[in-house]
């Protein structure tokens, strides 16, 4: 076990990756956080149905996506450099961001997590990237309609009506959505920029 896991409540896995899951976020003081991973395995599992995506994997990977929300912000750079993960410039300036790296890895050393397309789309939830796969969308979107703040998410509607003509329709209202109000953003990550204009193309 890496040392920078030390310091965390980890449960003996009992196979139900769901239960495995809620019981790690609730043990480590993080139970809002558990009750959106559920919601978001859930909405996964059903957007990957209606697109003829593995369902299984989109299920997974809704689960394990915040799994690193058991670290606060103000140690995730040092978390990254201790899991040897690359830390790039905004997510210095912004390390909220840089969670989704940190669920990808979390999830392969302490729930077992081998498959790389599942490992990629957690690694990726929050920023989308250039290339991203459907699995890759379906969990960028389920995670913006099952969001975790209070209230409803002001983008709901739109992205639930574009998610009737397609992924890319959905995935890109949504990163439009943050790209209109940019210059009040702490950061433009590059992953985000290159998906925003990718999929303006793609859509346009």
């Amino acid at each position: 076990m890496k040392s920078v896991y030390n310091n965390l409540v980890i449960n003996t896995l009992s196979g139900n990756l769901k239960d495995d899951i809620y019981n790690f976020l609730v043990s480590n003081g993080c139970p809002k956080t558990a009750e959106h991973c559920v919601r978001v395995g859930e909405e996964a599992r059903k957007i990957a149905e209606r697109y003829h995506v593995d369902k299984d994997s989109a299920e997974i990977a809704g689960y394990l996506h915040d799994i690193s929300a058991v670290y606060s912000n103000d140690i995730r750079i040092q978390v990254s450099h201790d899991l040897g993960i690359e830390v790039l410039p905004e997510e210095e300036t912004f390390p909220m961001i840089i969670h989704q790296k940190i669920s990808k890895e979390m999830a392969r050393d302490l729930f077992h997590i081998n498959d790389q397309e599942i490992l990629d789309a957690v690694g990726c939830h929050t920023t989308l990237k250039k290339g991203s796969t459907l699995l890759d969308k379906v969990l960028f979107v389920a995670d913006k309609i099952e969001w975790d703040q209070n209230g409803e998410p002001p983008y709901l509607d739109q992205i639930t009506q574009q998610l009737e003509h397609s992924l890319n329709h959905a995935s890109f209202e949504y990163i439009n959505f943050l790209w209109k109000q940019r210059e009040n953003l702490r950061v433009i990550h590059p992953w985000l920029r290159d998906a925003y204009y990718e999929l303006k193309d793609l859509v346009e």
